[in-house]
């Protein structure tokens, strides 16, 4: 079998310890990214990362000049979902706390979701996620979060507050009225679940293949929408 080949290494701003590097692998065609000895995503394997982009803008088709935010670039599958899904007026601004990620997407893995970053509809930020939504009020249509492991967190603790009643708060008011948050997550968070609905969210929970189709982990995305 090919070998992984490290491709380059990136520090996690405010991290230290094992997650704090993420560390980018080719094996052939295949690319992994890793945060200590957890793979946090890999080219062959997004089908949910997908169907994040896929039904979160399902909510907002109706809308005119949406605005999406996404939070966390990953490898662009979510980012690329959302353009196919989205009109030529919308508007998409990526927040990405790790630099280096941005340049990867604008290197290596360029091709591999159809070098989404190029589209004119894309303002990319290279900041905490968290940031760019407490500075906003009814500003987006839709939040797409994508950020570390979900809820349950593997390479920051500044993520606990994104998923907190705090962070929950914070995403509520930076919707528009009908907006939708949608999150995803590597597996089920009964008490996330309850928190939105404490927030005032109407919620509804989706179980989604790791893989296009019927194959692979059943990852989890909740989809919840601001009354209005």
């Amino acid at each position: 079998m090919t070998p992984w080949q490290l491709l380059d290494t990136a520090h996690v701003p405010g991290q230290h310890g094992a997650a704090s590097a993420l560390r980018l692998y080719q094996r052939g065609e295949e690319f992994a990214i890793k945060a200590g000895n957890n793979e946090l995503m890999n080219s062959r394997v997004h089908g949910s990362e997908d169907a994040l982009a896929e039904l979160g803008c399902a909510h907002i088709l109706g809308h005119v000049r949406s605005r999406v935010l996404i939070g966390g670039l990953g490898m662009g599958f979510t980012l690329a979902a959302a353009l196919q899904s989205l009109a030529a007026d919308a508007e998409v601004v990526v927040a990405e706390l790790v630099p280096a990620v941005v340049a990867w997407n604008r290197g290596p893995l360029a091709h591999l979701a159809g070098q989404p970053l190029n589209d004119a509809r894309v303002t990319v930020r290279e900041a905490d996620v968290g940031l760019v939504i407490r500075a906003a009020a009814q500003t987006y249509d839709a939040i797409l979060l994508d950020v570390d492991n979900g809820p349950e967190g593997l390479t920051r603790r500044a993520n606990d507050w994104l998923y907190g009643l705090e962070g929950l708060e914070a995403a509520y008011t930076a919707l528009r009225p009908g907006g939708v948050l949608a999150v995803w997550s590597a597996g089920a968070e009964p008490v996330f679940t309850q928190r939105l609905y404490k927030q005032g969210f109407t919620v509804e929970e989706r179980k989604v293949r790791a893989h296009a189709g019927k194959h692979g982990a059943r990852h989890t995305i909740w989809l919840a929408t601001r009354p209005g």
